[in-house]
């Protein structure tokens, strides 16, 4: 979709014409002048459907023949007080499903009478034009039979405000960082027969064009190392298993400064090994690589906007099949760390994938922090649901910080414990530990444990996000399919908390 911002003044005609209403119901002075033109139709029809203005709440009025546009569309943003850039985003997300009812190629929202605290009006155009581009996400490259009325409509959005030239800056900032959504979303919707261990890291590799130093190890260097717990999971894979590094040094090559590291499963396909899941639903779990397919976006918004941090980004990818070669429950391997583990069960592989990551990443690149994402547990989908991640830590001011970071872009996170009572439950009777814990209790929280033992005392954080990485229904700036869940939230806490700071 082509993304425009154009001056009040300059506004001729369009298929659909946006105006902003607040909750207290009151039409700016291009909607009192259009209603006034129209014989009140737009008032009228505010009062007959009921239009409250409430956040992301819409009303189209069709208009006549000769009007300015095909139709007027009156989009809520409730108490204007209220209004933040995430409400900004949801407003403009709010109208595509709308726009594209209409069958509309192109539309114009007018920002008049407005002003909102803590925010210029171009950085609110900016807000409202990114969200209209996250909601106009469309995975479709797969269908060859779609009809024109089966498709989305809209081509391009215009934002027109007074100094509009004012808004290319925050928006490409903004633009940067949803390239890196939609490079996540691609990748977690692709089939497995298209992103494998070696086609995923072959993505990771295009990152270079953007400065990204991309480093790939394949399983003949990973066996030298000792990487026993990742290698076992994709043995029985036909497909190589890879762990890929990326580094971002937005301070120059020169930089001193510890990094900060992001560390992502990719499992690109999970059978559950010889502890095979389910028929029903296994589909699914091409999209195991979810938190792989963060990290890599992530980095990928970071050195797209060019920030001002040193940053690494760890993915582990492997296949987890039933081969002949297959990891058994019960086999006991020895991670890069060392310590051994004692494999219960094929189906809890995501963590012997991250405990290698996790080492290696620690071991080799004494970063200020880590925060690893993985689809790991069902368990958080019992415990949280869809709406936000698990979030377990071994350090209050990394948590606090996720924790405020989440709910400002509105990728909220949900704290959980750790503890002695939980790490006792992973103890193996023949080795230093077992991939599970001996009840089917906490799931979650023993995998978050198992993980703690691979950290070494760095500060860490562990984004469960079995529940937020796949949406199956639409919400206000995501269609249902692949979230981008993280991008967004990661990118605000090294923009808030870290970048430009010693």
């Amino acid at each position: 979709m082509k993304m425009n911002f154009s001056e009040l003044a300059s506004v001729n005609k369009d298929n659909v014409i946006i105006y902003l209403v607040g909750d207290d119901k009151k039409l700016s002075a291009g909607a009192r002048d259009l209603d006034k033109k129209a014989s009140g139709l737009i008032s009228k029809a505010m009062t007959n459907s009921g239009f409250n203005g409430k956040l992301g709440k819409t009303m189209c009025v069709a208009l006549a023949s000769g009007a300015r546009a095909d139709y007027a569309m009156l989009v809520g943003i409730g108490d204007i007080k209220k209004l933040d850039a995430t409400a900004l985003e949801k407003i403009g997300g709010s109208v595509v499903p709308q726009l594209n009812s209409l069958r509309a190629v192109s539309a114009t929202l007018l920002i008049e009478d407005i002003k909102i605290s803590g925010i210029t009006t171009a950085e609110a155009a900016a807000c409202i034009a990114n969200g209209t581009r996250l909601r106009s996400y469309n995975f479709d490259k797969y269908f060859t039979k779609k009809t024109a009325d089966e498709k989305p409509t809209l081509k391009n959005f215009t934002v027109a405000l007074s100094g509009a030239k004012a808004a290319a800056k925050p928006y490409a900032k903004l633009a940067a960082v949803s390239d890196g959504v939609e490079f996540t979303r691609n990748l977690v919707s692709e089939p497995a027969n298209i992103i494998n261990p070696e086609t995923l890291a072959e993505q990771c590799r295009t990152l270079e064009d953007l400065g990204v130093e991309v480093q790939v190890l394949g399983e003949e260097e990973m066996y030298k190392l000792g990487f026993g717990a990742l290698l076992g999971v994709g043995q029985g894979s036909a497909v190589e298993s890879q762990l890929v590094v990326m580094r971002w040094n937005g301070l120059g090559k020169a930089s001193k400064e510890a990094p900060l590291a992001f560390v992502g499963k990719g499992v690109t396909f999970d059978t559950g090994g010889i502890s095979i899941k389910p028929a029903a639903g296994m589909e699914e779990m091409k999209w195991d690589m979810g938190g792989a397919g963060v990290v890599i976006g992530l980095m990928k918004a970071l050195a797209g906007r060019k920030a001002k941090i040193n940053a690494v980004g760890v993915v582990g990818l492997v296949e987890n099949m039933p081969g002949g070669n297959a990891q058994r429950p019960g086999d006991v391997v020895t991670s890069y760390s060392g310590q051994t583990i004692e494999v219960l069960n094929t189906d809890a592989e995501g963590r012997l994938v991250l405990a290698d990551a996790l080492w290696y990443t620690q071991k080799h690149f004494k970063p200020k922090f880590i925060v690893d994402l993985a689809t790991l547990t069902g368990a958080i989908i019992v415990a949280l649901g869809t709406s936000r991640a698990g979030l377990f830590s071994n350090n209050d001011k990394l948590s606090d910080q996720l924790s405020k970071t989440g709910a400002k872009v509105g990728e909220e996170v949900w704290r959980l414990p750790l503890g002695e009572v939980y790490d006792k439950q992973i103890n193996s009777d023949i080795a230093d530990m077992q991939n599970i814990g001996k009840e089917r209790e906490a799931g979650s929280i023993t995998a978050a444990q198992f993980l703690q033992r691979f950290v070494n005392n760095t500060p860490w954080a562990h984004l469960d996000i079995a529940g937020v990485a796949w949406s199956k229904k639409d919400a206000e700036i995501t269609p249902k399919g692949g979230t981008g869940y993280g991008v967004r939230l990661l990118n605000q806490l090294v923009e808030d908390f870290y970048e430009g700071k010693p």
